[in-house]
């Protein structure tokens, strides 16, 4: 009697899609049947990537999206909960998971080129909080945003700290609170979001930015962002001070003297991110 070989199986397709358009690095989440949940192997993925990205100098910006229905539904609750029968009922993997998503999205916040969210539907906790974090964002007029952390006694302590950072107040206050999603519309009201396009048309409309901010000198991008984050968090003469420096520090570079020489000469200049 013979006995059928037992099948391999099937190699799993990769969490994080990895795509050059141009000069321009397309993340996409891909674990659709989990919603793209930020799995502690997504988080660590994503911020490997973001740090690859920051150290080719070919690639000027980055944009992130998502396969399927949603663009992602947070941390991985499933994973999370399986921790509680650790000994200390998930505490010590609890705080590294936080410690690594928190990390990651600093990433994002810190990589010296501008990062684009592609959003083609939900985005909820820390998939808002990943939304939050780009510099720029396109959404579908689709999706839509929450924080629902409070719905299961969690409150959404750690996708507070971007939505807080991009959205004023009491309407930050009132997603967390509330644990209601807002639309893509009125996501771009409050300010989440830049602009709302037809369904499928996201990801063009955000690589079509990336590629508009990719044009600009990279050494330029790369002082206004970080200058960007930190005059924000500085009183107002501790801004204007800072930001004075970094003007004078802009001025002296090559690129800015192109610039203002191509300006007045009225040519294209030519970058040499310097």
């Amino acid at each position: 009697m013979s006995v059928q070989a037992a099948r391999a199986p099937s190699p799993q397709p990769p969490i994080l899609l990895r795509e050059i358009v141009g000069s321009v690095a397309v993340l996409t989440l891909n674990r659709p049947a989990a919603r793209n949940s930020l799995s502690e192997a997504m988080i660590g993925q994503l911020h490997a990537s973001l740090n690859a990205i920051a150290e080719d100098k070919h690639i000027r910006a980055a944009v992130i999206a998502a396969n399927g229905p949603a663009f992602s539904a947070g941390h991985d609750i499933k994973e999370l909960s399986a921790r509680r029968t650790d000994p200390d009922r998930g505490r010590a993997y609890f705080a590294q998971i936080m410690t690594a998503c928190s990390a990651m999205m600093q990433a994002v916040v810190h990589l010296p080129k501008p990062v684009v969210a592609a959003v083609q539907g939900i985005a909820t906790a820390a998939g808002c909080q990943l939304v939050a974090s780009c510099d720029l964002a396109i959404a579908s007029h689709e999706a839509k945003f929450a924080t629902p952390g409070v719905d299961i006694g969690l409150f959404c302590s750690t996708p507070m700290v971007a939505l807080s950072r991009n959205v004023p107040r009491k309407q930050a206050m009132e997603m967390l609170l509330t644990g209601e999603p807002v639309t893509a519309e009125r996501a771009r009201e409050i300010g989440l979001v830049n602009r709302v396009v037809p369904a499928g048309t996201e990801l063009g409309a955000a690589i079509e930015l990336a590629q508009q901010v990719a044009l600009k000198s990279a050494y330029t991008v790369k002082l206004g962002k970080e200058a960007f984050y930190r005059q924000a968090e500085m009183s107002l003469a501790d801004a204007y001070r800072y930001a004075a420096e970094v003007m004078t520090e802009n001025m002296m570079a090559r690129d800015a003297e192109e610039g203002i020489g191509a300006f007045i000469e009225k040519r294209a200049p030519t970058w040499r991110d310097e």
